[in-house]
């Protein structure tokens, strides 16, 4: 017994002091990195464990068992090629460093850290190498060492070249030195495998090639010079493109076969090199904004086989880059015994295929919401949606027993509240806004809207993949005016029903706010500006347990109202009165427009109906009409003396052939005309 409990005290007494765990974080520098930390080194990082000959490796002391900071770290070369003369040099103040590669090969490297609680070693080992190009690029064959030498033989890897060869990425270059516009040297190094950002480096990339093979960029453009560059110097052709090993890495140490000589991530590190410098590629800075840069860990990630699957409850699909990426191919992700250390973020190849450089897709049943409803609307904002929804639905799990502070909802669930579903309902279904019928593309239409310029304090802040709508002060509504008229901060957006009762048309996200509060006050505890779960638990009541669950919802929708109004607060309103609440019931409110206004049609291309909206400010006699694209009249839609409002009308093209047509809404002080297509 007394060997036991000195067993355990071994135990207990070890895990105090040293808790802490050694990583090593291959940290990615950008262009702008380069510029904000003050580096001289002229030399970007992908952050992958391989790198070119001649260029830096910059490396960051973790420590992934707790929150402890590392206040002391040593970094040592273990091993390093024959010949090798590389060292560190510290550099920020977070005891990272960064070397420079001599001797192509393998570097392995020790890390000792010192934390509050203890010390820690680890070790890591990492390759730099030259570059061979892809092979059979634009009818080239491959040859030894090319990349397609060996994985052409291999249809995964066949396919993989087949989605890239017609992409961007493989054709930017050709398609400019046989353009027309602006194109020189400096735009080589982003345009082409290989070349030299600002550091020189021999390790046989596209300038390197060049080089030894004796061409040169000459101007002017011309639709020649792409022929004469391949039919001449058919070797420099293959490293003419953004290629395999622009973000896997210089492949010259994995021709041997060693699988660790060739990198792979799903981190943002690689796009970065080029897709990060602030006035020329924001989208770096951009997403540095976002909360997606940071995401949330929890120790509940590391799951256990049974849990190691694909559904609304699976936490590692959305927090981990790497776990959506497996979510979108129909695979699961393997978390056991995970540290946060081990997590991805949410980044460039999370939501971006790097080989098509299409959005990525989902496996069938991924557009379908808690509750069953499946929904084929939200256009490229359909990746957004697999993340942002309900984890439960609010028909049946809604009546449950609270059983701790994480019952219900998940956060970010801005999807069901969008398409108007999933909130626990009290006998009336609540009706919904138009969003979702007028925004092809959803969250991406009003989220990723483009970002203020230079000179706004907000600069990169808001807009494009910040996914951030308001900041400082200022609130993205550029997508709103077409329907809604020239509103430039969300509290221009007034309520036209007074839905907290306070006899007042305010602001939509003030009438939420009131709501909400007013909610918050019936719930139990009741009669304070809190809630218990534990009071709600112990009630147990199935009606309770539902505005609980409501309470939540819209706590995590976070748009206090603006995704839905209608849903929004039909839902709020009705949850209180089922908790007895009182509001005052005000009807007969109607939206006044602010502006004449005539709407793109939706569906467009269509066939056989479409939907047109309007909106007239004041009372008058309009008219709708639709016509070939002649000019001949097709159809009088509506010819009629109109109140103030906003209207809809459907029109039916059956029997009619495809083509463009024209819809005009005419009145004796407005006119607007819009075109609209049939395709049959």
């Amino acid at each position: 017994m007394k060997r036991k409990y000195f067993f355990l005290i071994f135990i207990l007494a070890s895990m105090i002091i040293m808790p802490q765990r050694a990583s090593i974080e291959v940290k990615a520098i950008s262009p702008q990195k380069l510029k904000d930390l003050g580096l001289t080194t002229g030399s970007v990082s992908s952050g992958l464990k391989v790198f070119p000959l001649e260029t830096y490796m910059y490396l960051t002391p973790r420590n992934i068992a707790n929150t402890q900071p590392v206040t002391a770290a040593v970094f040592t070369f273990t091993t390093k090629p024959a010949g090798s003369n590389a060292s560190f040099t510290n550099f920020g103040t977070d005891n990272s460093v960064y070397f420079k590669s001599d001797v192509k090969g393998k570097y392995e490297i020790n890390l000792s850290i010192t934390t509050s609680g203890g010390t820690d070693d680890t070790t890591i080992t990492v390759f730099a190498g030259k570059y061979v190009g892809v092979g059979n690029f634009d009818g080239v064959p491959a040859e030894y060492p090319n990349c397609m030498s060996c994985h052409g033989f291999t249809q995964k890897f066949v396919d993989i070249f087949n989605e890239w060869k017609n992409t961007g990425h493989a054709l930017k270059f050709k398609r400019s030195i046989t353009g027309t516009g602006y194109y020189n040297q400096s735009c080589f190094k982003c345009h082409t495998t290989g070349s030299d950002h600002d550091n020189v480096a021999a390790n046989g990339g596209f300038d390197d090639v060049a080089s030894e093979l004796g061409w040169t960029f000459v101007l002017p453009l011309n639709p020649g010079k792409w022929d004469s560059l391949k039919t001449g110097f058919p070797k420099l052709s293959q490293l003419a493109n953004i290629g395999c090993e622009s973000c896997h890495g210089p492949g010259g140490e994995h021709t041997s076969g060693s699988f660790e000589a060739i990198g792979i991530s799903g981190n943002s590190g690689t796009c970065a090199q080029c897709h990060d410098q602030v006035g020329y590629y924001n989208i770096g800075a951009q997403w540095e904004n976002s909360l997606h840069s940071a995401p949330v860990w929890s120790g509940s990630f590391a799951q256990g086989t049974a849990s190691q699957n694909n559904n609304l409850q699976n936490c590692i699909r959305c927090h981990d880059g790497q776990g959506f990426i497996n979510f979108t191919k129909g695979k699961t992700t393997n978390t056991t015994g995970w540290v946060q250390g081990n997590q991805t973020h949410i980044g460039c190849p999370t939501c971006h295929d790097p080989h098509s450089n299409e959005i990525r897709t989902t496996p069938a049943g991924s557009d379908t919401l808690a509750n069953g409803y499946q929904y084929s609307v939200g256009g490229h904002g359909q990746v957004c949606m697999n993340c942002h929804k309900l984890r439960r639905d609010g028909k049946n799990f809604a009546t449950t027993q609270v059983t701790n502070a994480n019952w219900g909802p998940h956060y970010s669930n801005q999807t069901d509240i969008y398409l108007g579903q999933n909130a626990a309902e009290f006998g009336t279904p609540y009706n919904s806004t138009a969003h979702s019928l007028f925004l092809t593309n959803s969250c991406v239409d009003c989220h990723m809207q483009a970002s203020p310029d230079s000179t706004s304090p907000n600069y990169n802040k808001v807009g494009g993949h910040t996914f951030s709508l308001s900041n400082n002060g200022q609130d993205l509504t550029a997508k709103c005016q077409p329907c809604h008229g020239n509103k430039t901060h969300f509290t221009d957006f007034v309520a036209t029903v007074d839905w907290d009762g306070n006899g007042l048309l305010e602001a939509i996200q003030t009438e939420y706010d009131n709501l909400y509060h007013k909610l918050k006050w019936y719930l139990p505890p009741v009669g304070v500006d809190s809630v218990s779960w534990q009071a709600v638990r112990d009630l147990n009541n199935p009606t309770i347990n539902k505005a609980y669950f409501n309470y939540r919802v819209f706590a995590y929708d976070k748009s206090r109202g603006m995704h839905n109004t209608k849903y929004t607060m039909e839902a709020l309103r009705s949850t209180i009165f089922a908790l007895g609440g009182i509001l005052n019931v005000e009807t007969g409110i109607t939206d006044v427009p602010m502006v004449f206004a005539l709407n793109q049609n939706y569906p467009n291309p269509f066939n056989p109906s479409t939907t047109i909206s309007y909106a007239i400010p004041e009372a008058m006699e309009i008219t709708l009409v639709v016509y070939d694209i002649l000019g001949k009249e097709v159809k009088t839609l509506v010819k009629e003396y109109k109140q103030p409002g906003r209207y809809s009308v459907t029109f039916d093209a059956t029997g009619l052939t495809s083509g463009v047509y024209i819809y005009s809404l005419q009145s004796e002080k407005y006119s607007a005309t819009k075109k609209f297509v049939l395709m049959k």
